[in-house]
């Protein structure tokens, strides 16, 4: 019997059926990347380092060379930024007239003090990084058309802490000044009696008070300044006897630290109580003077001060 055979006739359409499982093979994905140039640096890199200051209060950048003109003021929110000791020796005295006391007088360990760090290498590493000997310097200078007794101490050496070379180079330079009847102007900024020492440096608040009381025995004027920061023995001392106590703006100022004043109190404090707004106006305080006044002002109290006792000296009493 013969077959029967059909033929598929090819109309030129083929229908293509939508494919049930995926093609073999992953198809990976691929994004065209941006060429990397030789030898391109990033922004940051291209700008050196210590041409710009971020203000830590209102965060705007300050050119350094602008920061220093304006005594390391903010220019925006008048900010004060930490200033050393010679810095501001420099913006207070008149040009090669400050004579400095014990220049070569340093700290020893006499307790030995042993830990993470020896008092001895700390002391070294801030030698370096200050260029002092210590946490002060002191001398005699001109203000003005007044000889002054200036002691500025530089919180940047170890916290600016009062220990027994503190003590004594402040101790000598209040008796200088009552030797040649000069006033006498102390700038504090400190963390408090160094612990390093113990009880040698707590003595120096005694010391310090004693001869600032033969001082004014003397019938001169001490005028003290205070900074950010001026805490626990230093201000517990020679800080706050003053016969005119200045600060600057926003300066931290107290004995003990918030934190431990709450936990021994177990009460609520009010805000900004260790500020030197909060002072001046409960009286512990005399003005508050921004620190490009500061010269003129002192030049101002001085006049007042010591008109007297200068005219006592030109008539040779």
């Amino acid at each position: 019997m013969p077959t029967t055979t059909f033929t598929k006739k090819n109309l030129g359409i083929e229908t293509v059926e939508p494919a049930v499982t995926p093609p073999p093979g992953e198809v990976k994905t691929t994004f065209a990347h941006k060429p990397k140039l030789a030898g391109a640096k990033s922004r940051k890199r291209d700008i050196p380092e210590g041409l710009w200051t971020k203000c830590l209060k209102c965060g705007s950048m300050i050119y350094d060379k602008e920061l220093d003109a304006n005594l390391k003021v903010c220019p925006k929110c008048q900010f004060h930024f930490t200033i050393s000791a010679r810095e501001r020796i420099h913006a207070l005295v008149e040009t090669c007239s400050f004579e400095e006391l014990d220049p070569l007088m340093e700290s020893v360990d006499i307790l030995e003090f042993t830990g993470v760090e020896s008092y001895l290498a700390k002391l070294e590493r801030h030698k370096n990084s200050s260029n002092l000997k210590d946490a002060v310097c002191t001398g005699i200078g001109r203000i003005g058309k007044h000889r002054v007794a200036l002691g500025v101490m530089d919180f940047g050496f170890l916290g600016g802490s009062m220990g027994s070379t503190v003590g004594e180079k402040l101790t000598r330079m209040i008796e200088a000044a009552t030797d040649k009847g000069l006033p006498v102007i102390i700038v504090c900024t400190s963390g408090g009696a160094r612990m390093y020492e113990g009880m040698f440096s707590l003595m120096q608040m005694a010391k310090t008070c004693g001869a600032l009381a033969l001082h004014a025995r003397n019938k001169l004027p001490y005028i003290t300044v205070l900074t950010d920061p001026t805490f626990a023995g230093v201000m517990a001392s020679f800080a706050t006897v003053g016969d005119l106590i200045l600060a600057e703006p926003c300066a931290r100022i107290g004995f003990a630290g918030a934190r431990v004043i709450k936990d021994t109190t177990q009460s609520e404090l009010p805000p900004g109580f260790q500020s030197s707004e909060f002072l001046l106006e409960r009286g512990l305080i005399d003005a508050i003077v921004p620190r490009g006044e500061l010269k003129a002002r002192l030049c101002y109290y001085l006049d007042f001060l010591m008109e007297g006792r200068e005219q006592l000296a030109a008539l040779g009493k």
